[in-house]
């Protein structure tokens, strides 16, 4: 992966939607997203894109945003993506990516139009191994507690 800079972004405006198509587009391996939902169909793009381009790619989320109008969940699962969803009563609220196991996109940015547009959220990307260990369990703890969400595909 290319090394994107250490930094921190702000919305409303581009620039967290930006940071994720960059590290999105960066990718050489794989991609980890960890977010409550996607509707934002730029990113849902570029993560087809780069799940066409080989990038191995597993998305853990929300059960109640997978019905939300404009949720793009479903059609990331059709299209082969691994999904897994949180079906407990509490609600999977992270909004993170690891990228190639190297760098960690996270912050409060969700992942929708409405966040770019109007919001004040932010975005941080790392390249710190510590965090992006830590960040990595967490993934990996929360895709084993997780249900494959139904015509999902399966495991890298």
């Amino acid at each position: 992966m290319s090394k994107l800079p250490n930094r921190a972004y702000f919305s409303p405006g581009n620039d967290c939607l930006d940071a994720i198509l960059e590290c999105i587009n960066s990718a050489e391996d794989s991609l980890k997203i960890c977010v409550f939902t996607i509707s934002d169909d730029r990113i849902t793009s570029a993560i087809l894109d780069a799940h066409k381009n080989g990038i191995q790619i597993k998305v853990l989320t929300d059960n109640e945003k997978l019905f939300d109008k404009g949720s793009d969940i479903q059609e990331l699962a059709a299209k082969g993506i691994p999904v897994r969803v949180d079906m407990t009563h509490n609600h999977m609220h992270h909004k993170f990516a690891i990228i190639d196991n190297e760098a960690i996109l996270t912050g409060s940015y969700n992942w929708t139009r409405s966040a770019a547009n109007y919001n004040h959220e932010n975005i941080l990307i790392t390249h710190d191994r510590d965090t992006v260990l830590a960040y990595c369990q967490e993934f990996d703890l929360l895709w084993d507690e997780m249900e494959t969400l139904a015509g999902s595909a399966g495991e890298f």
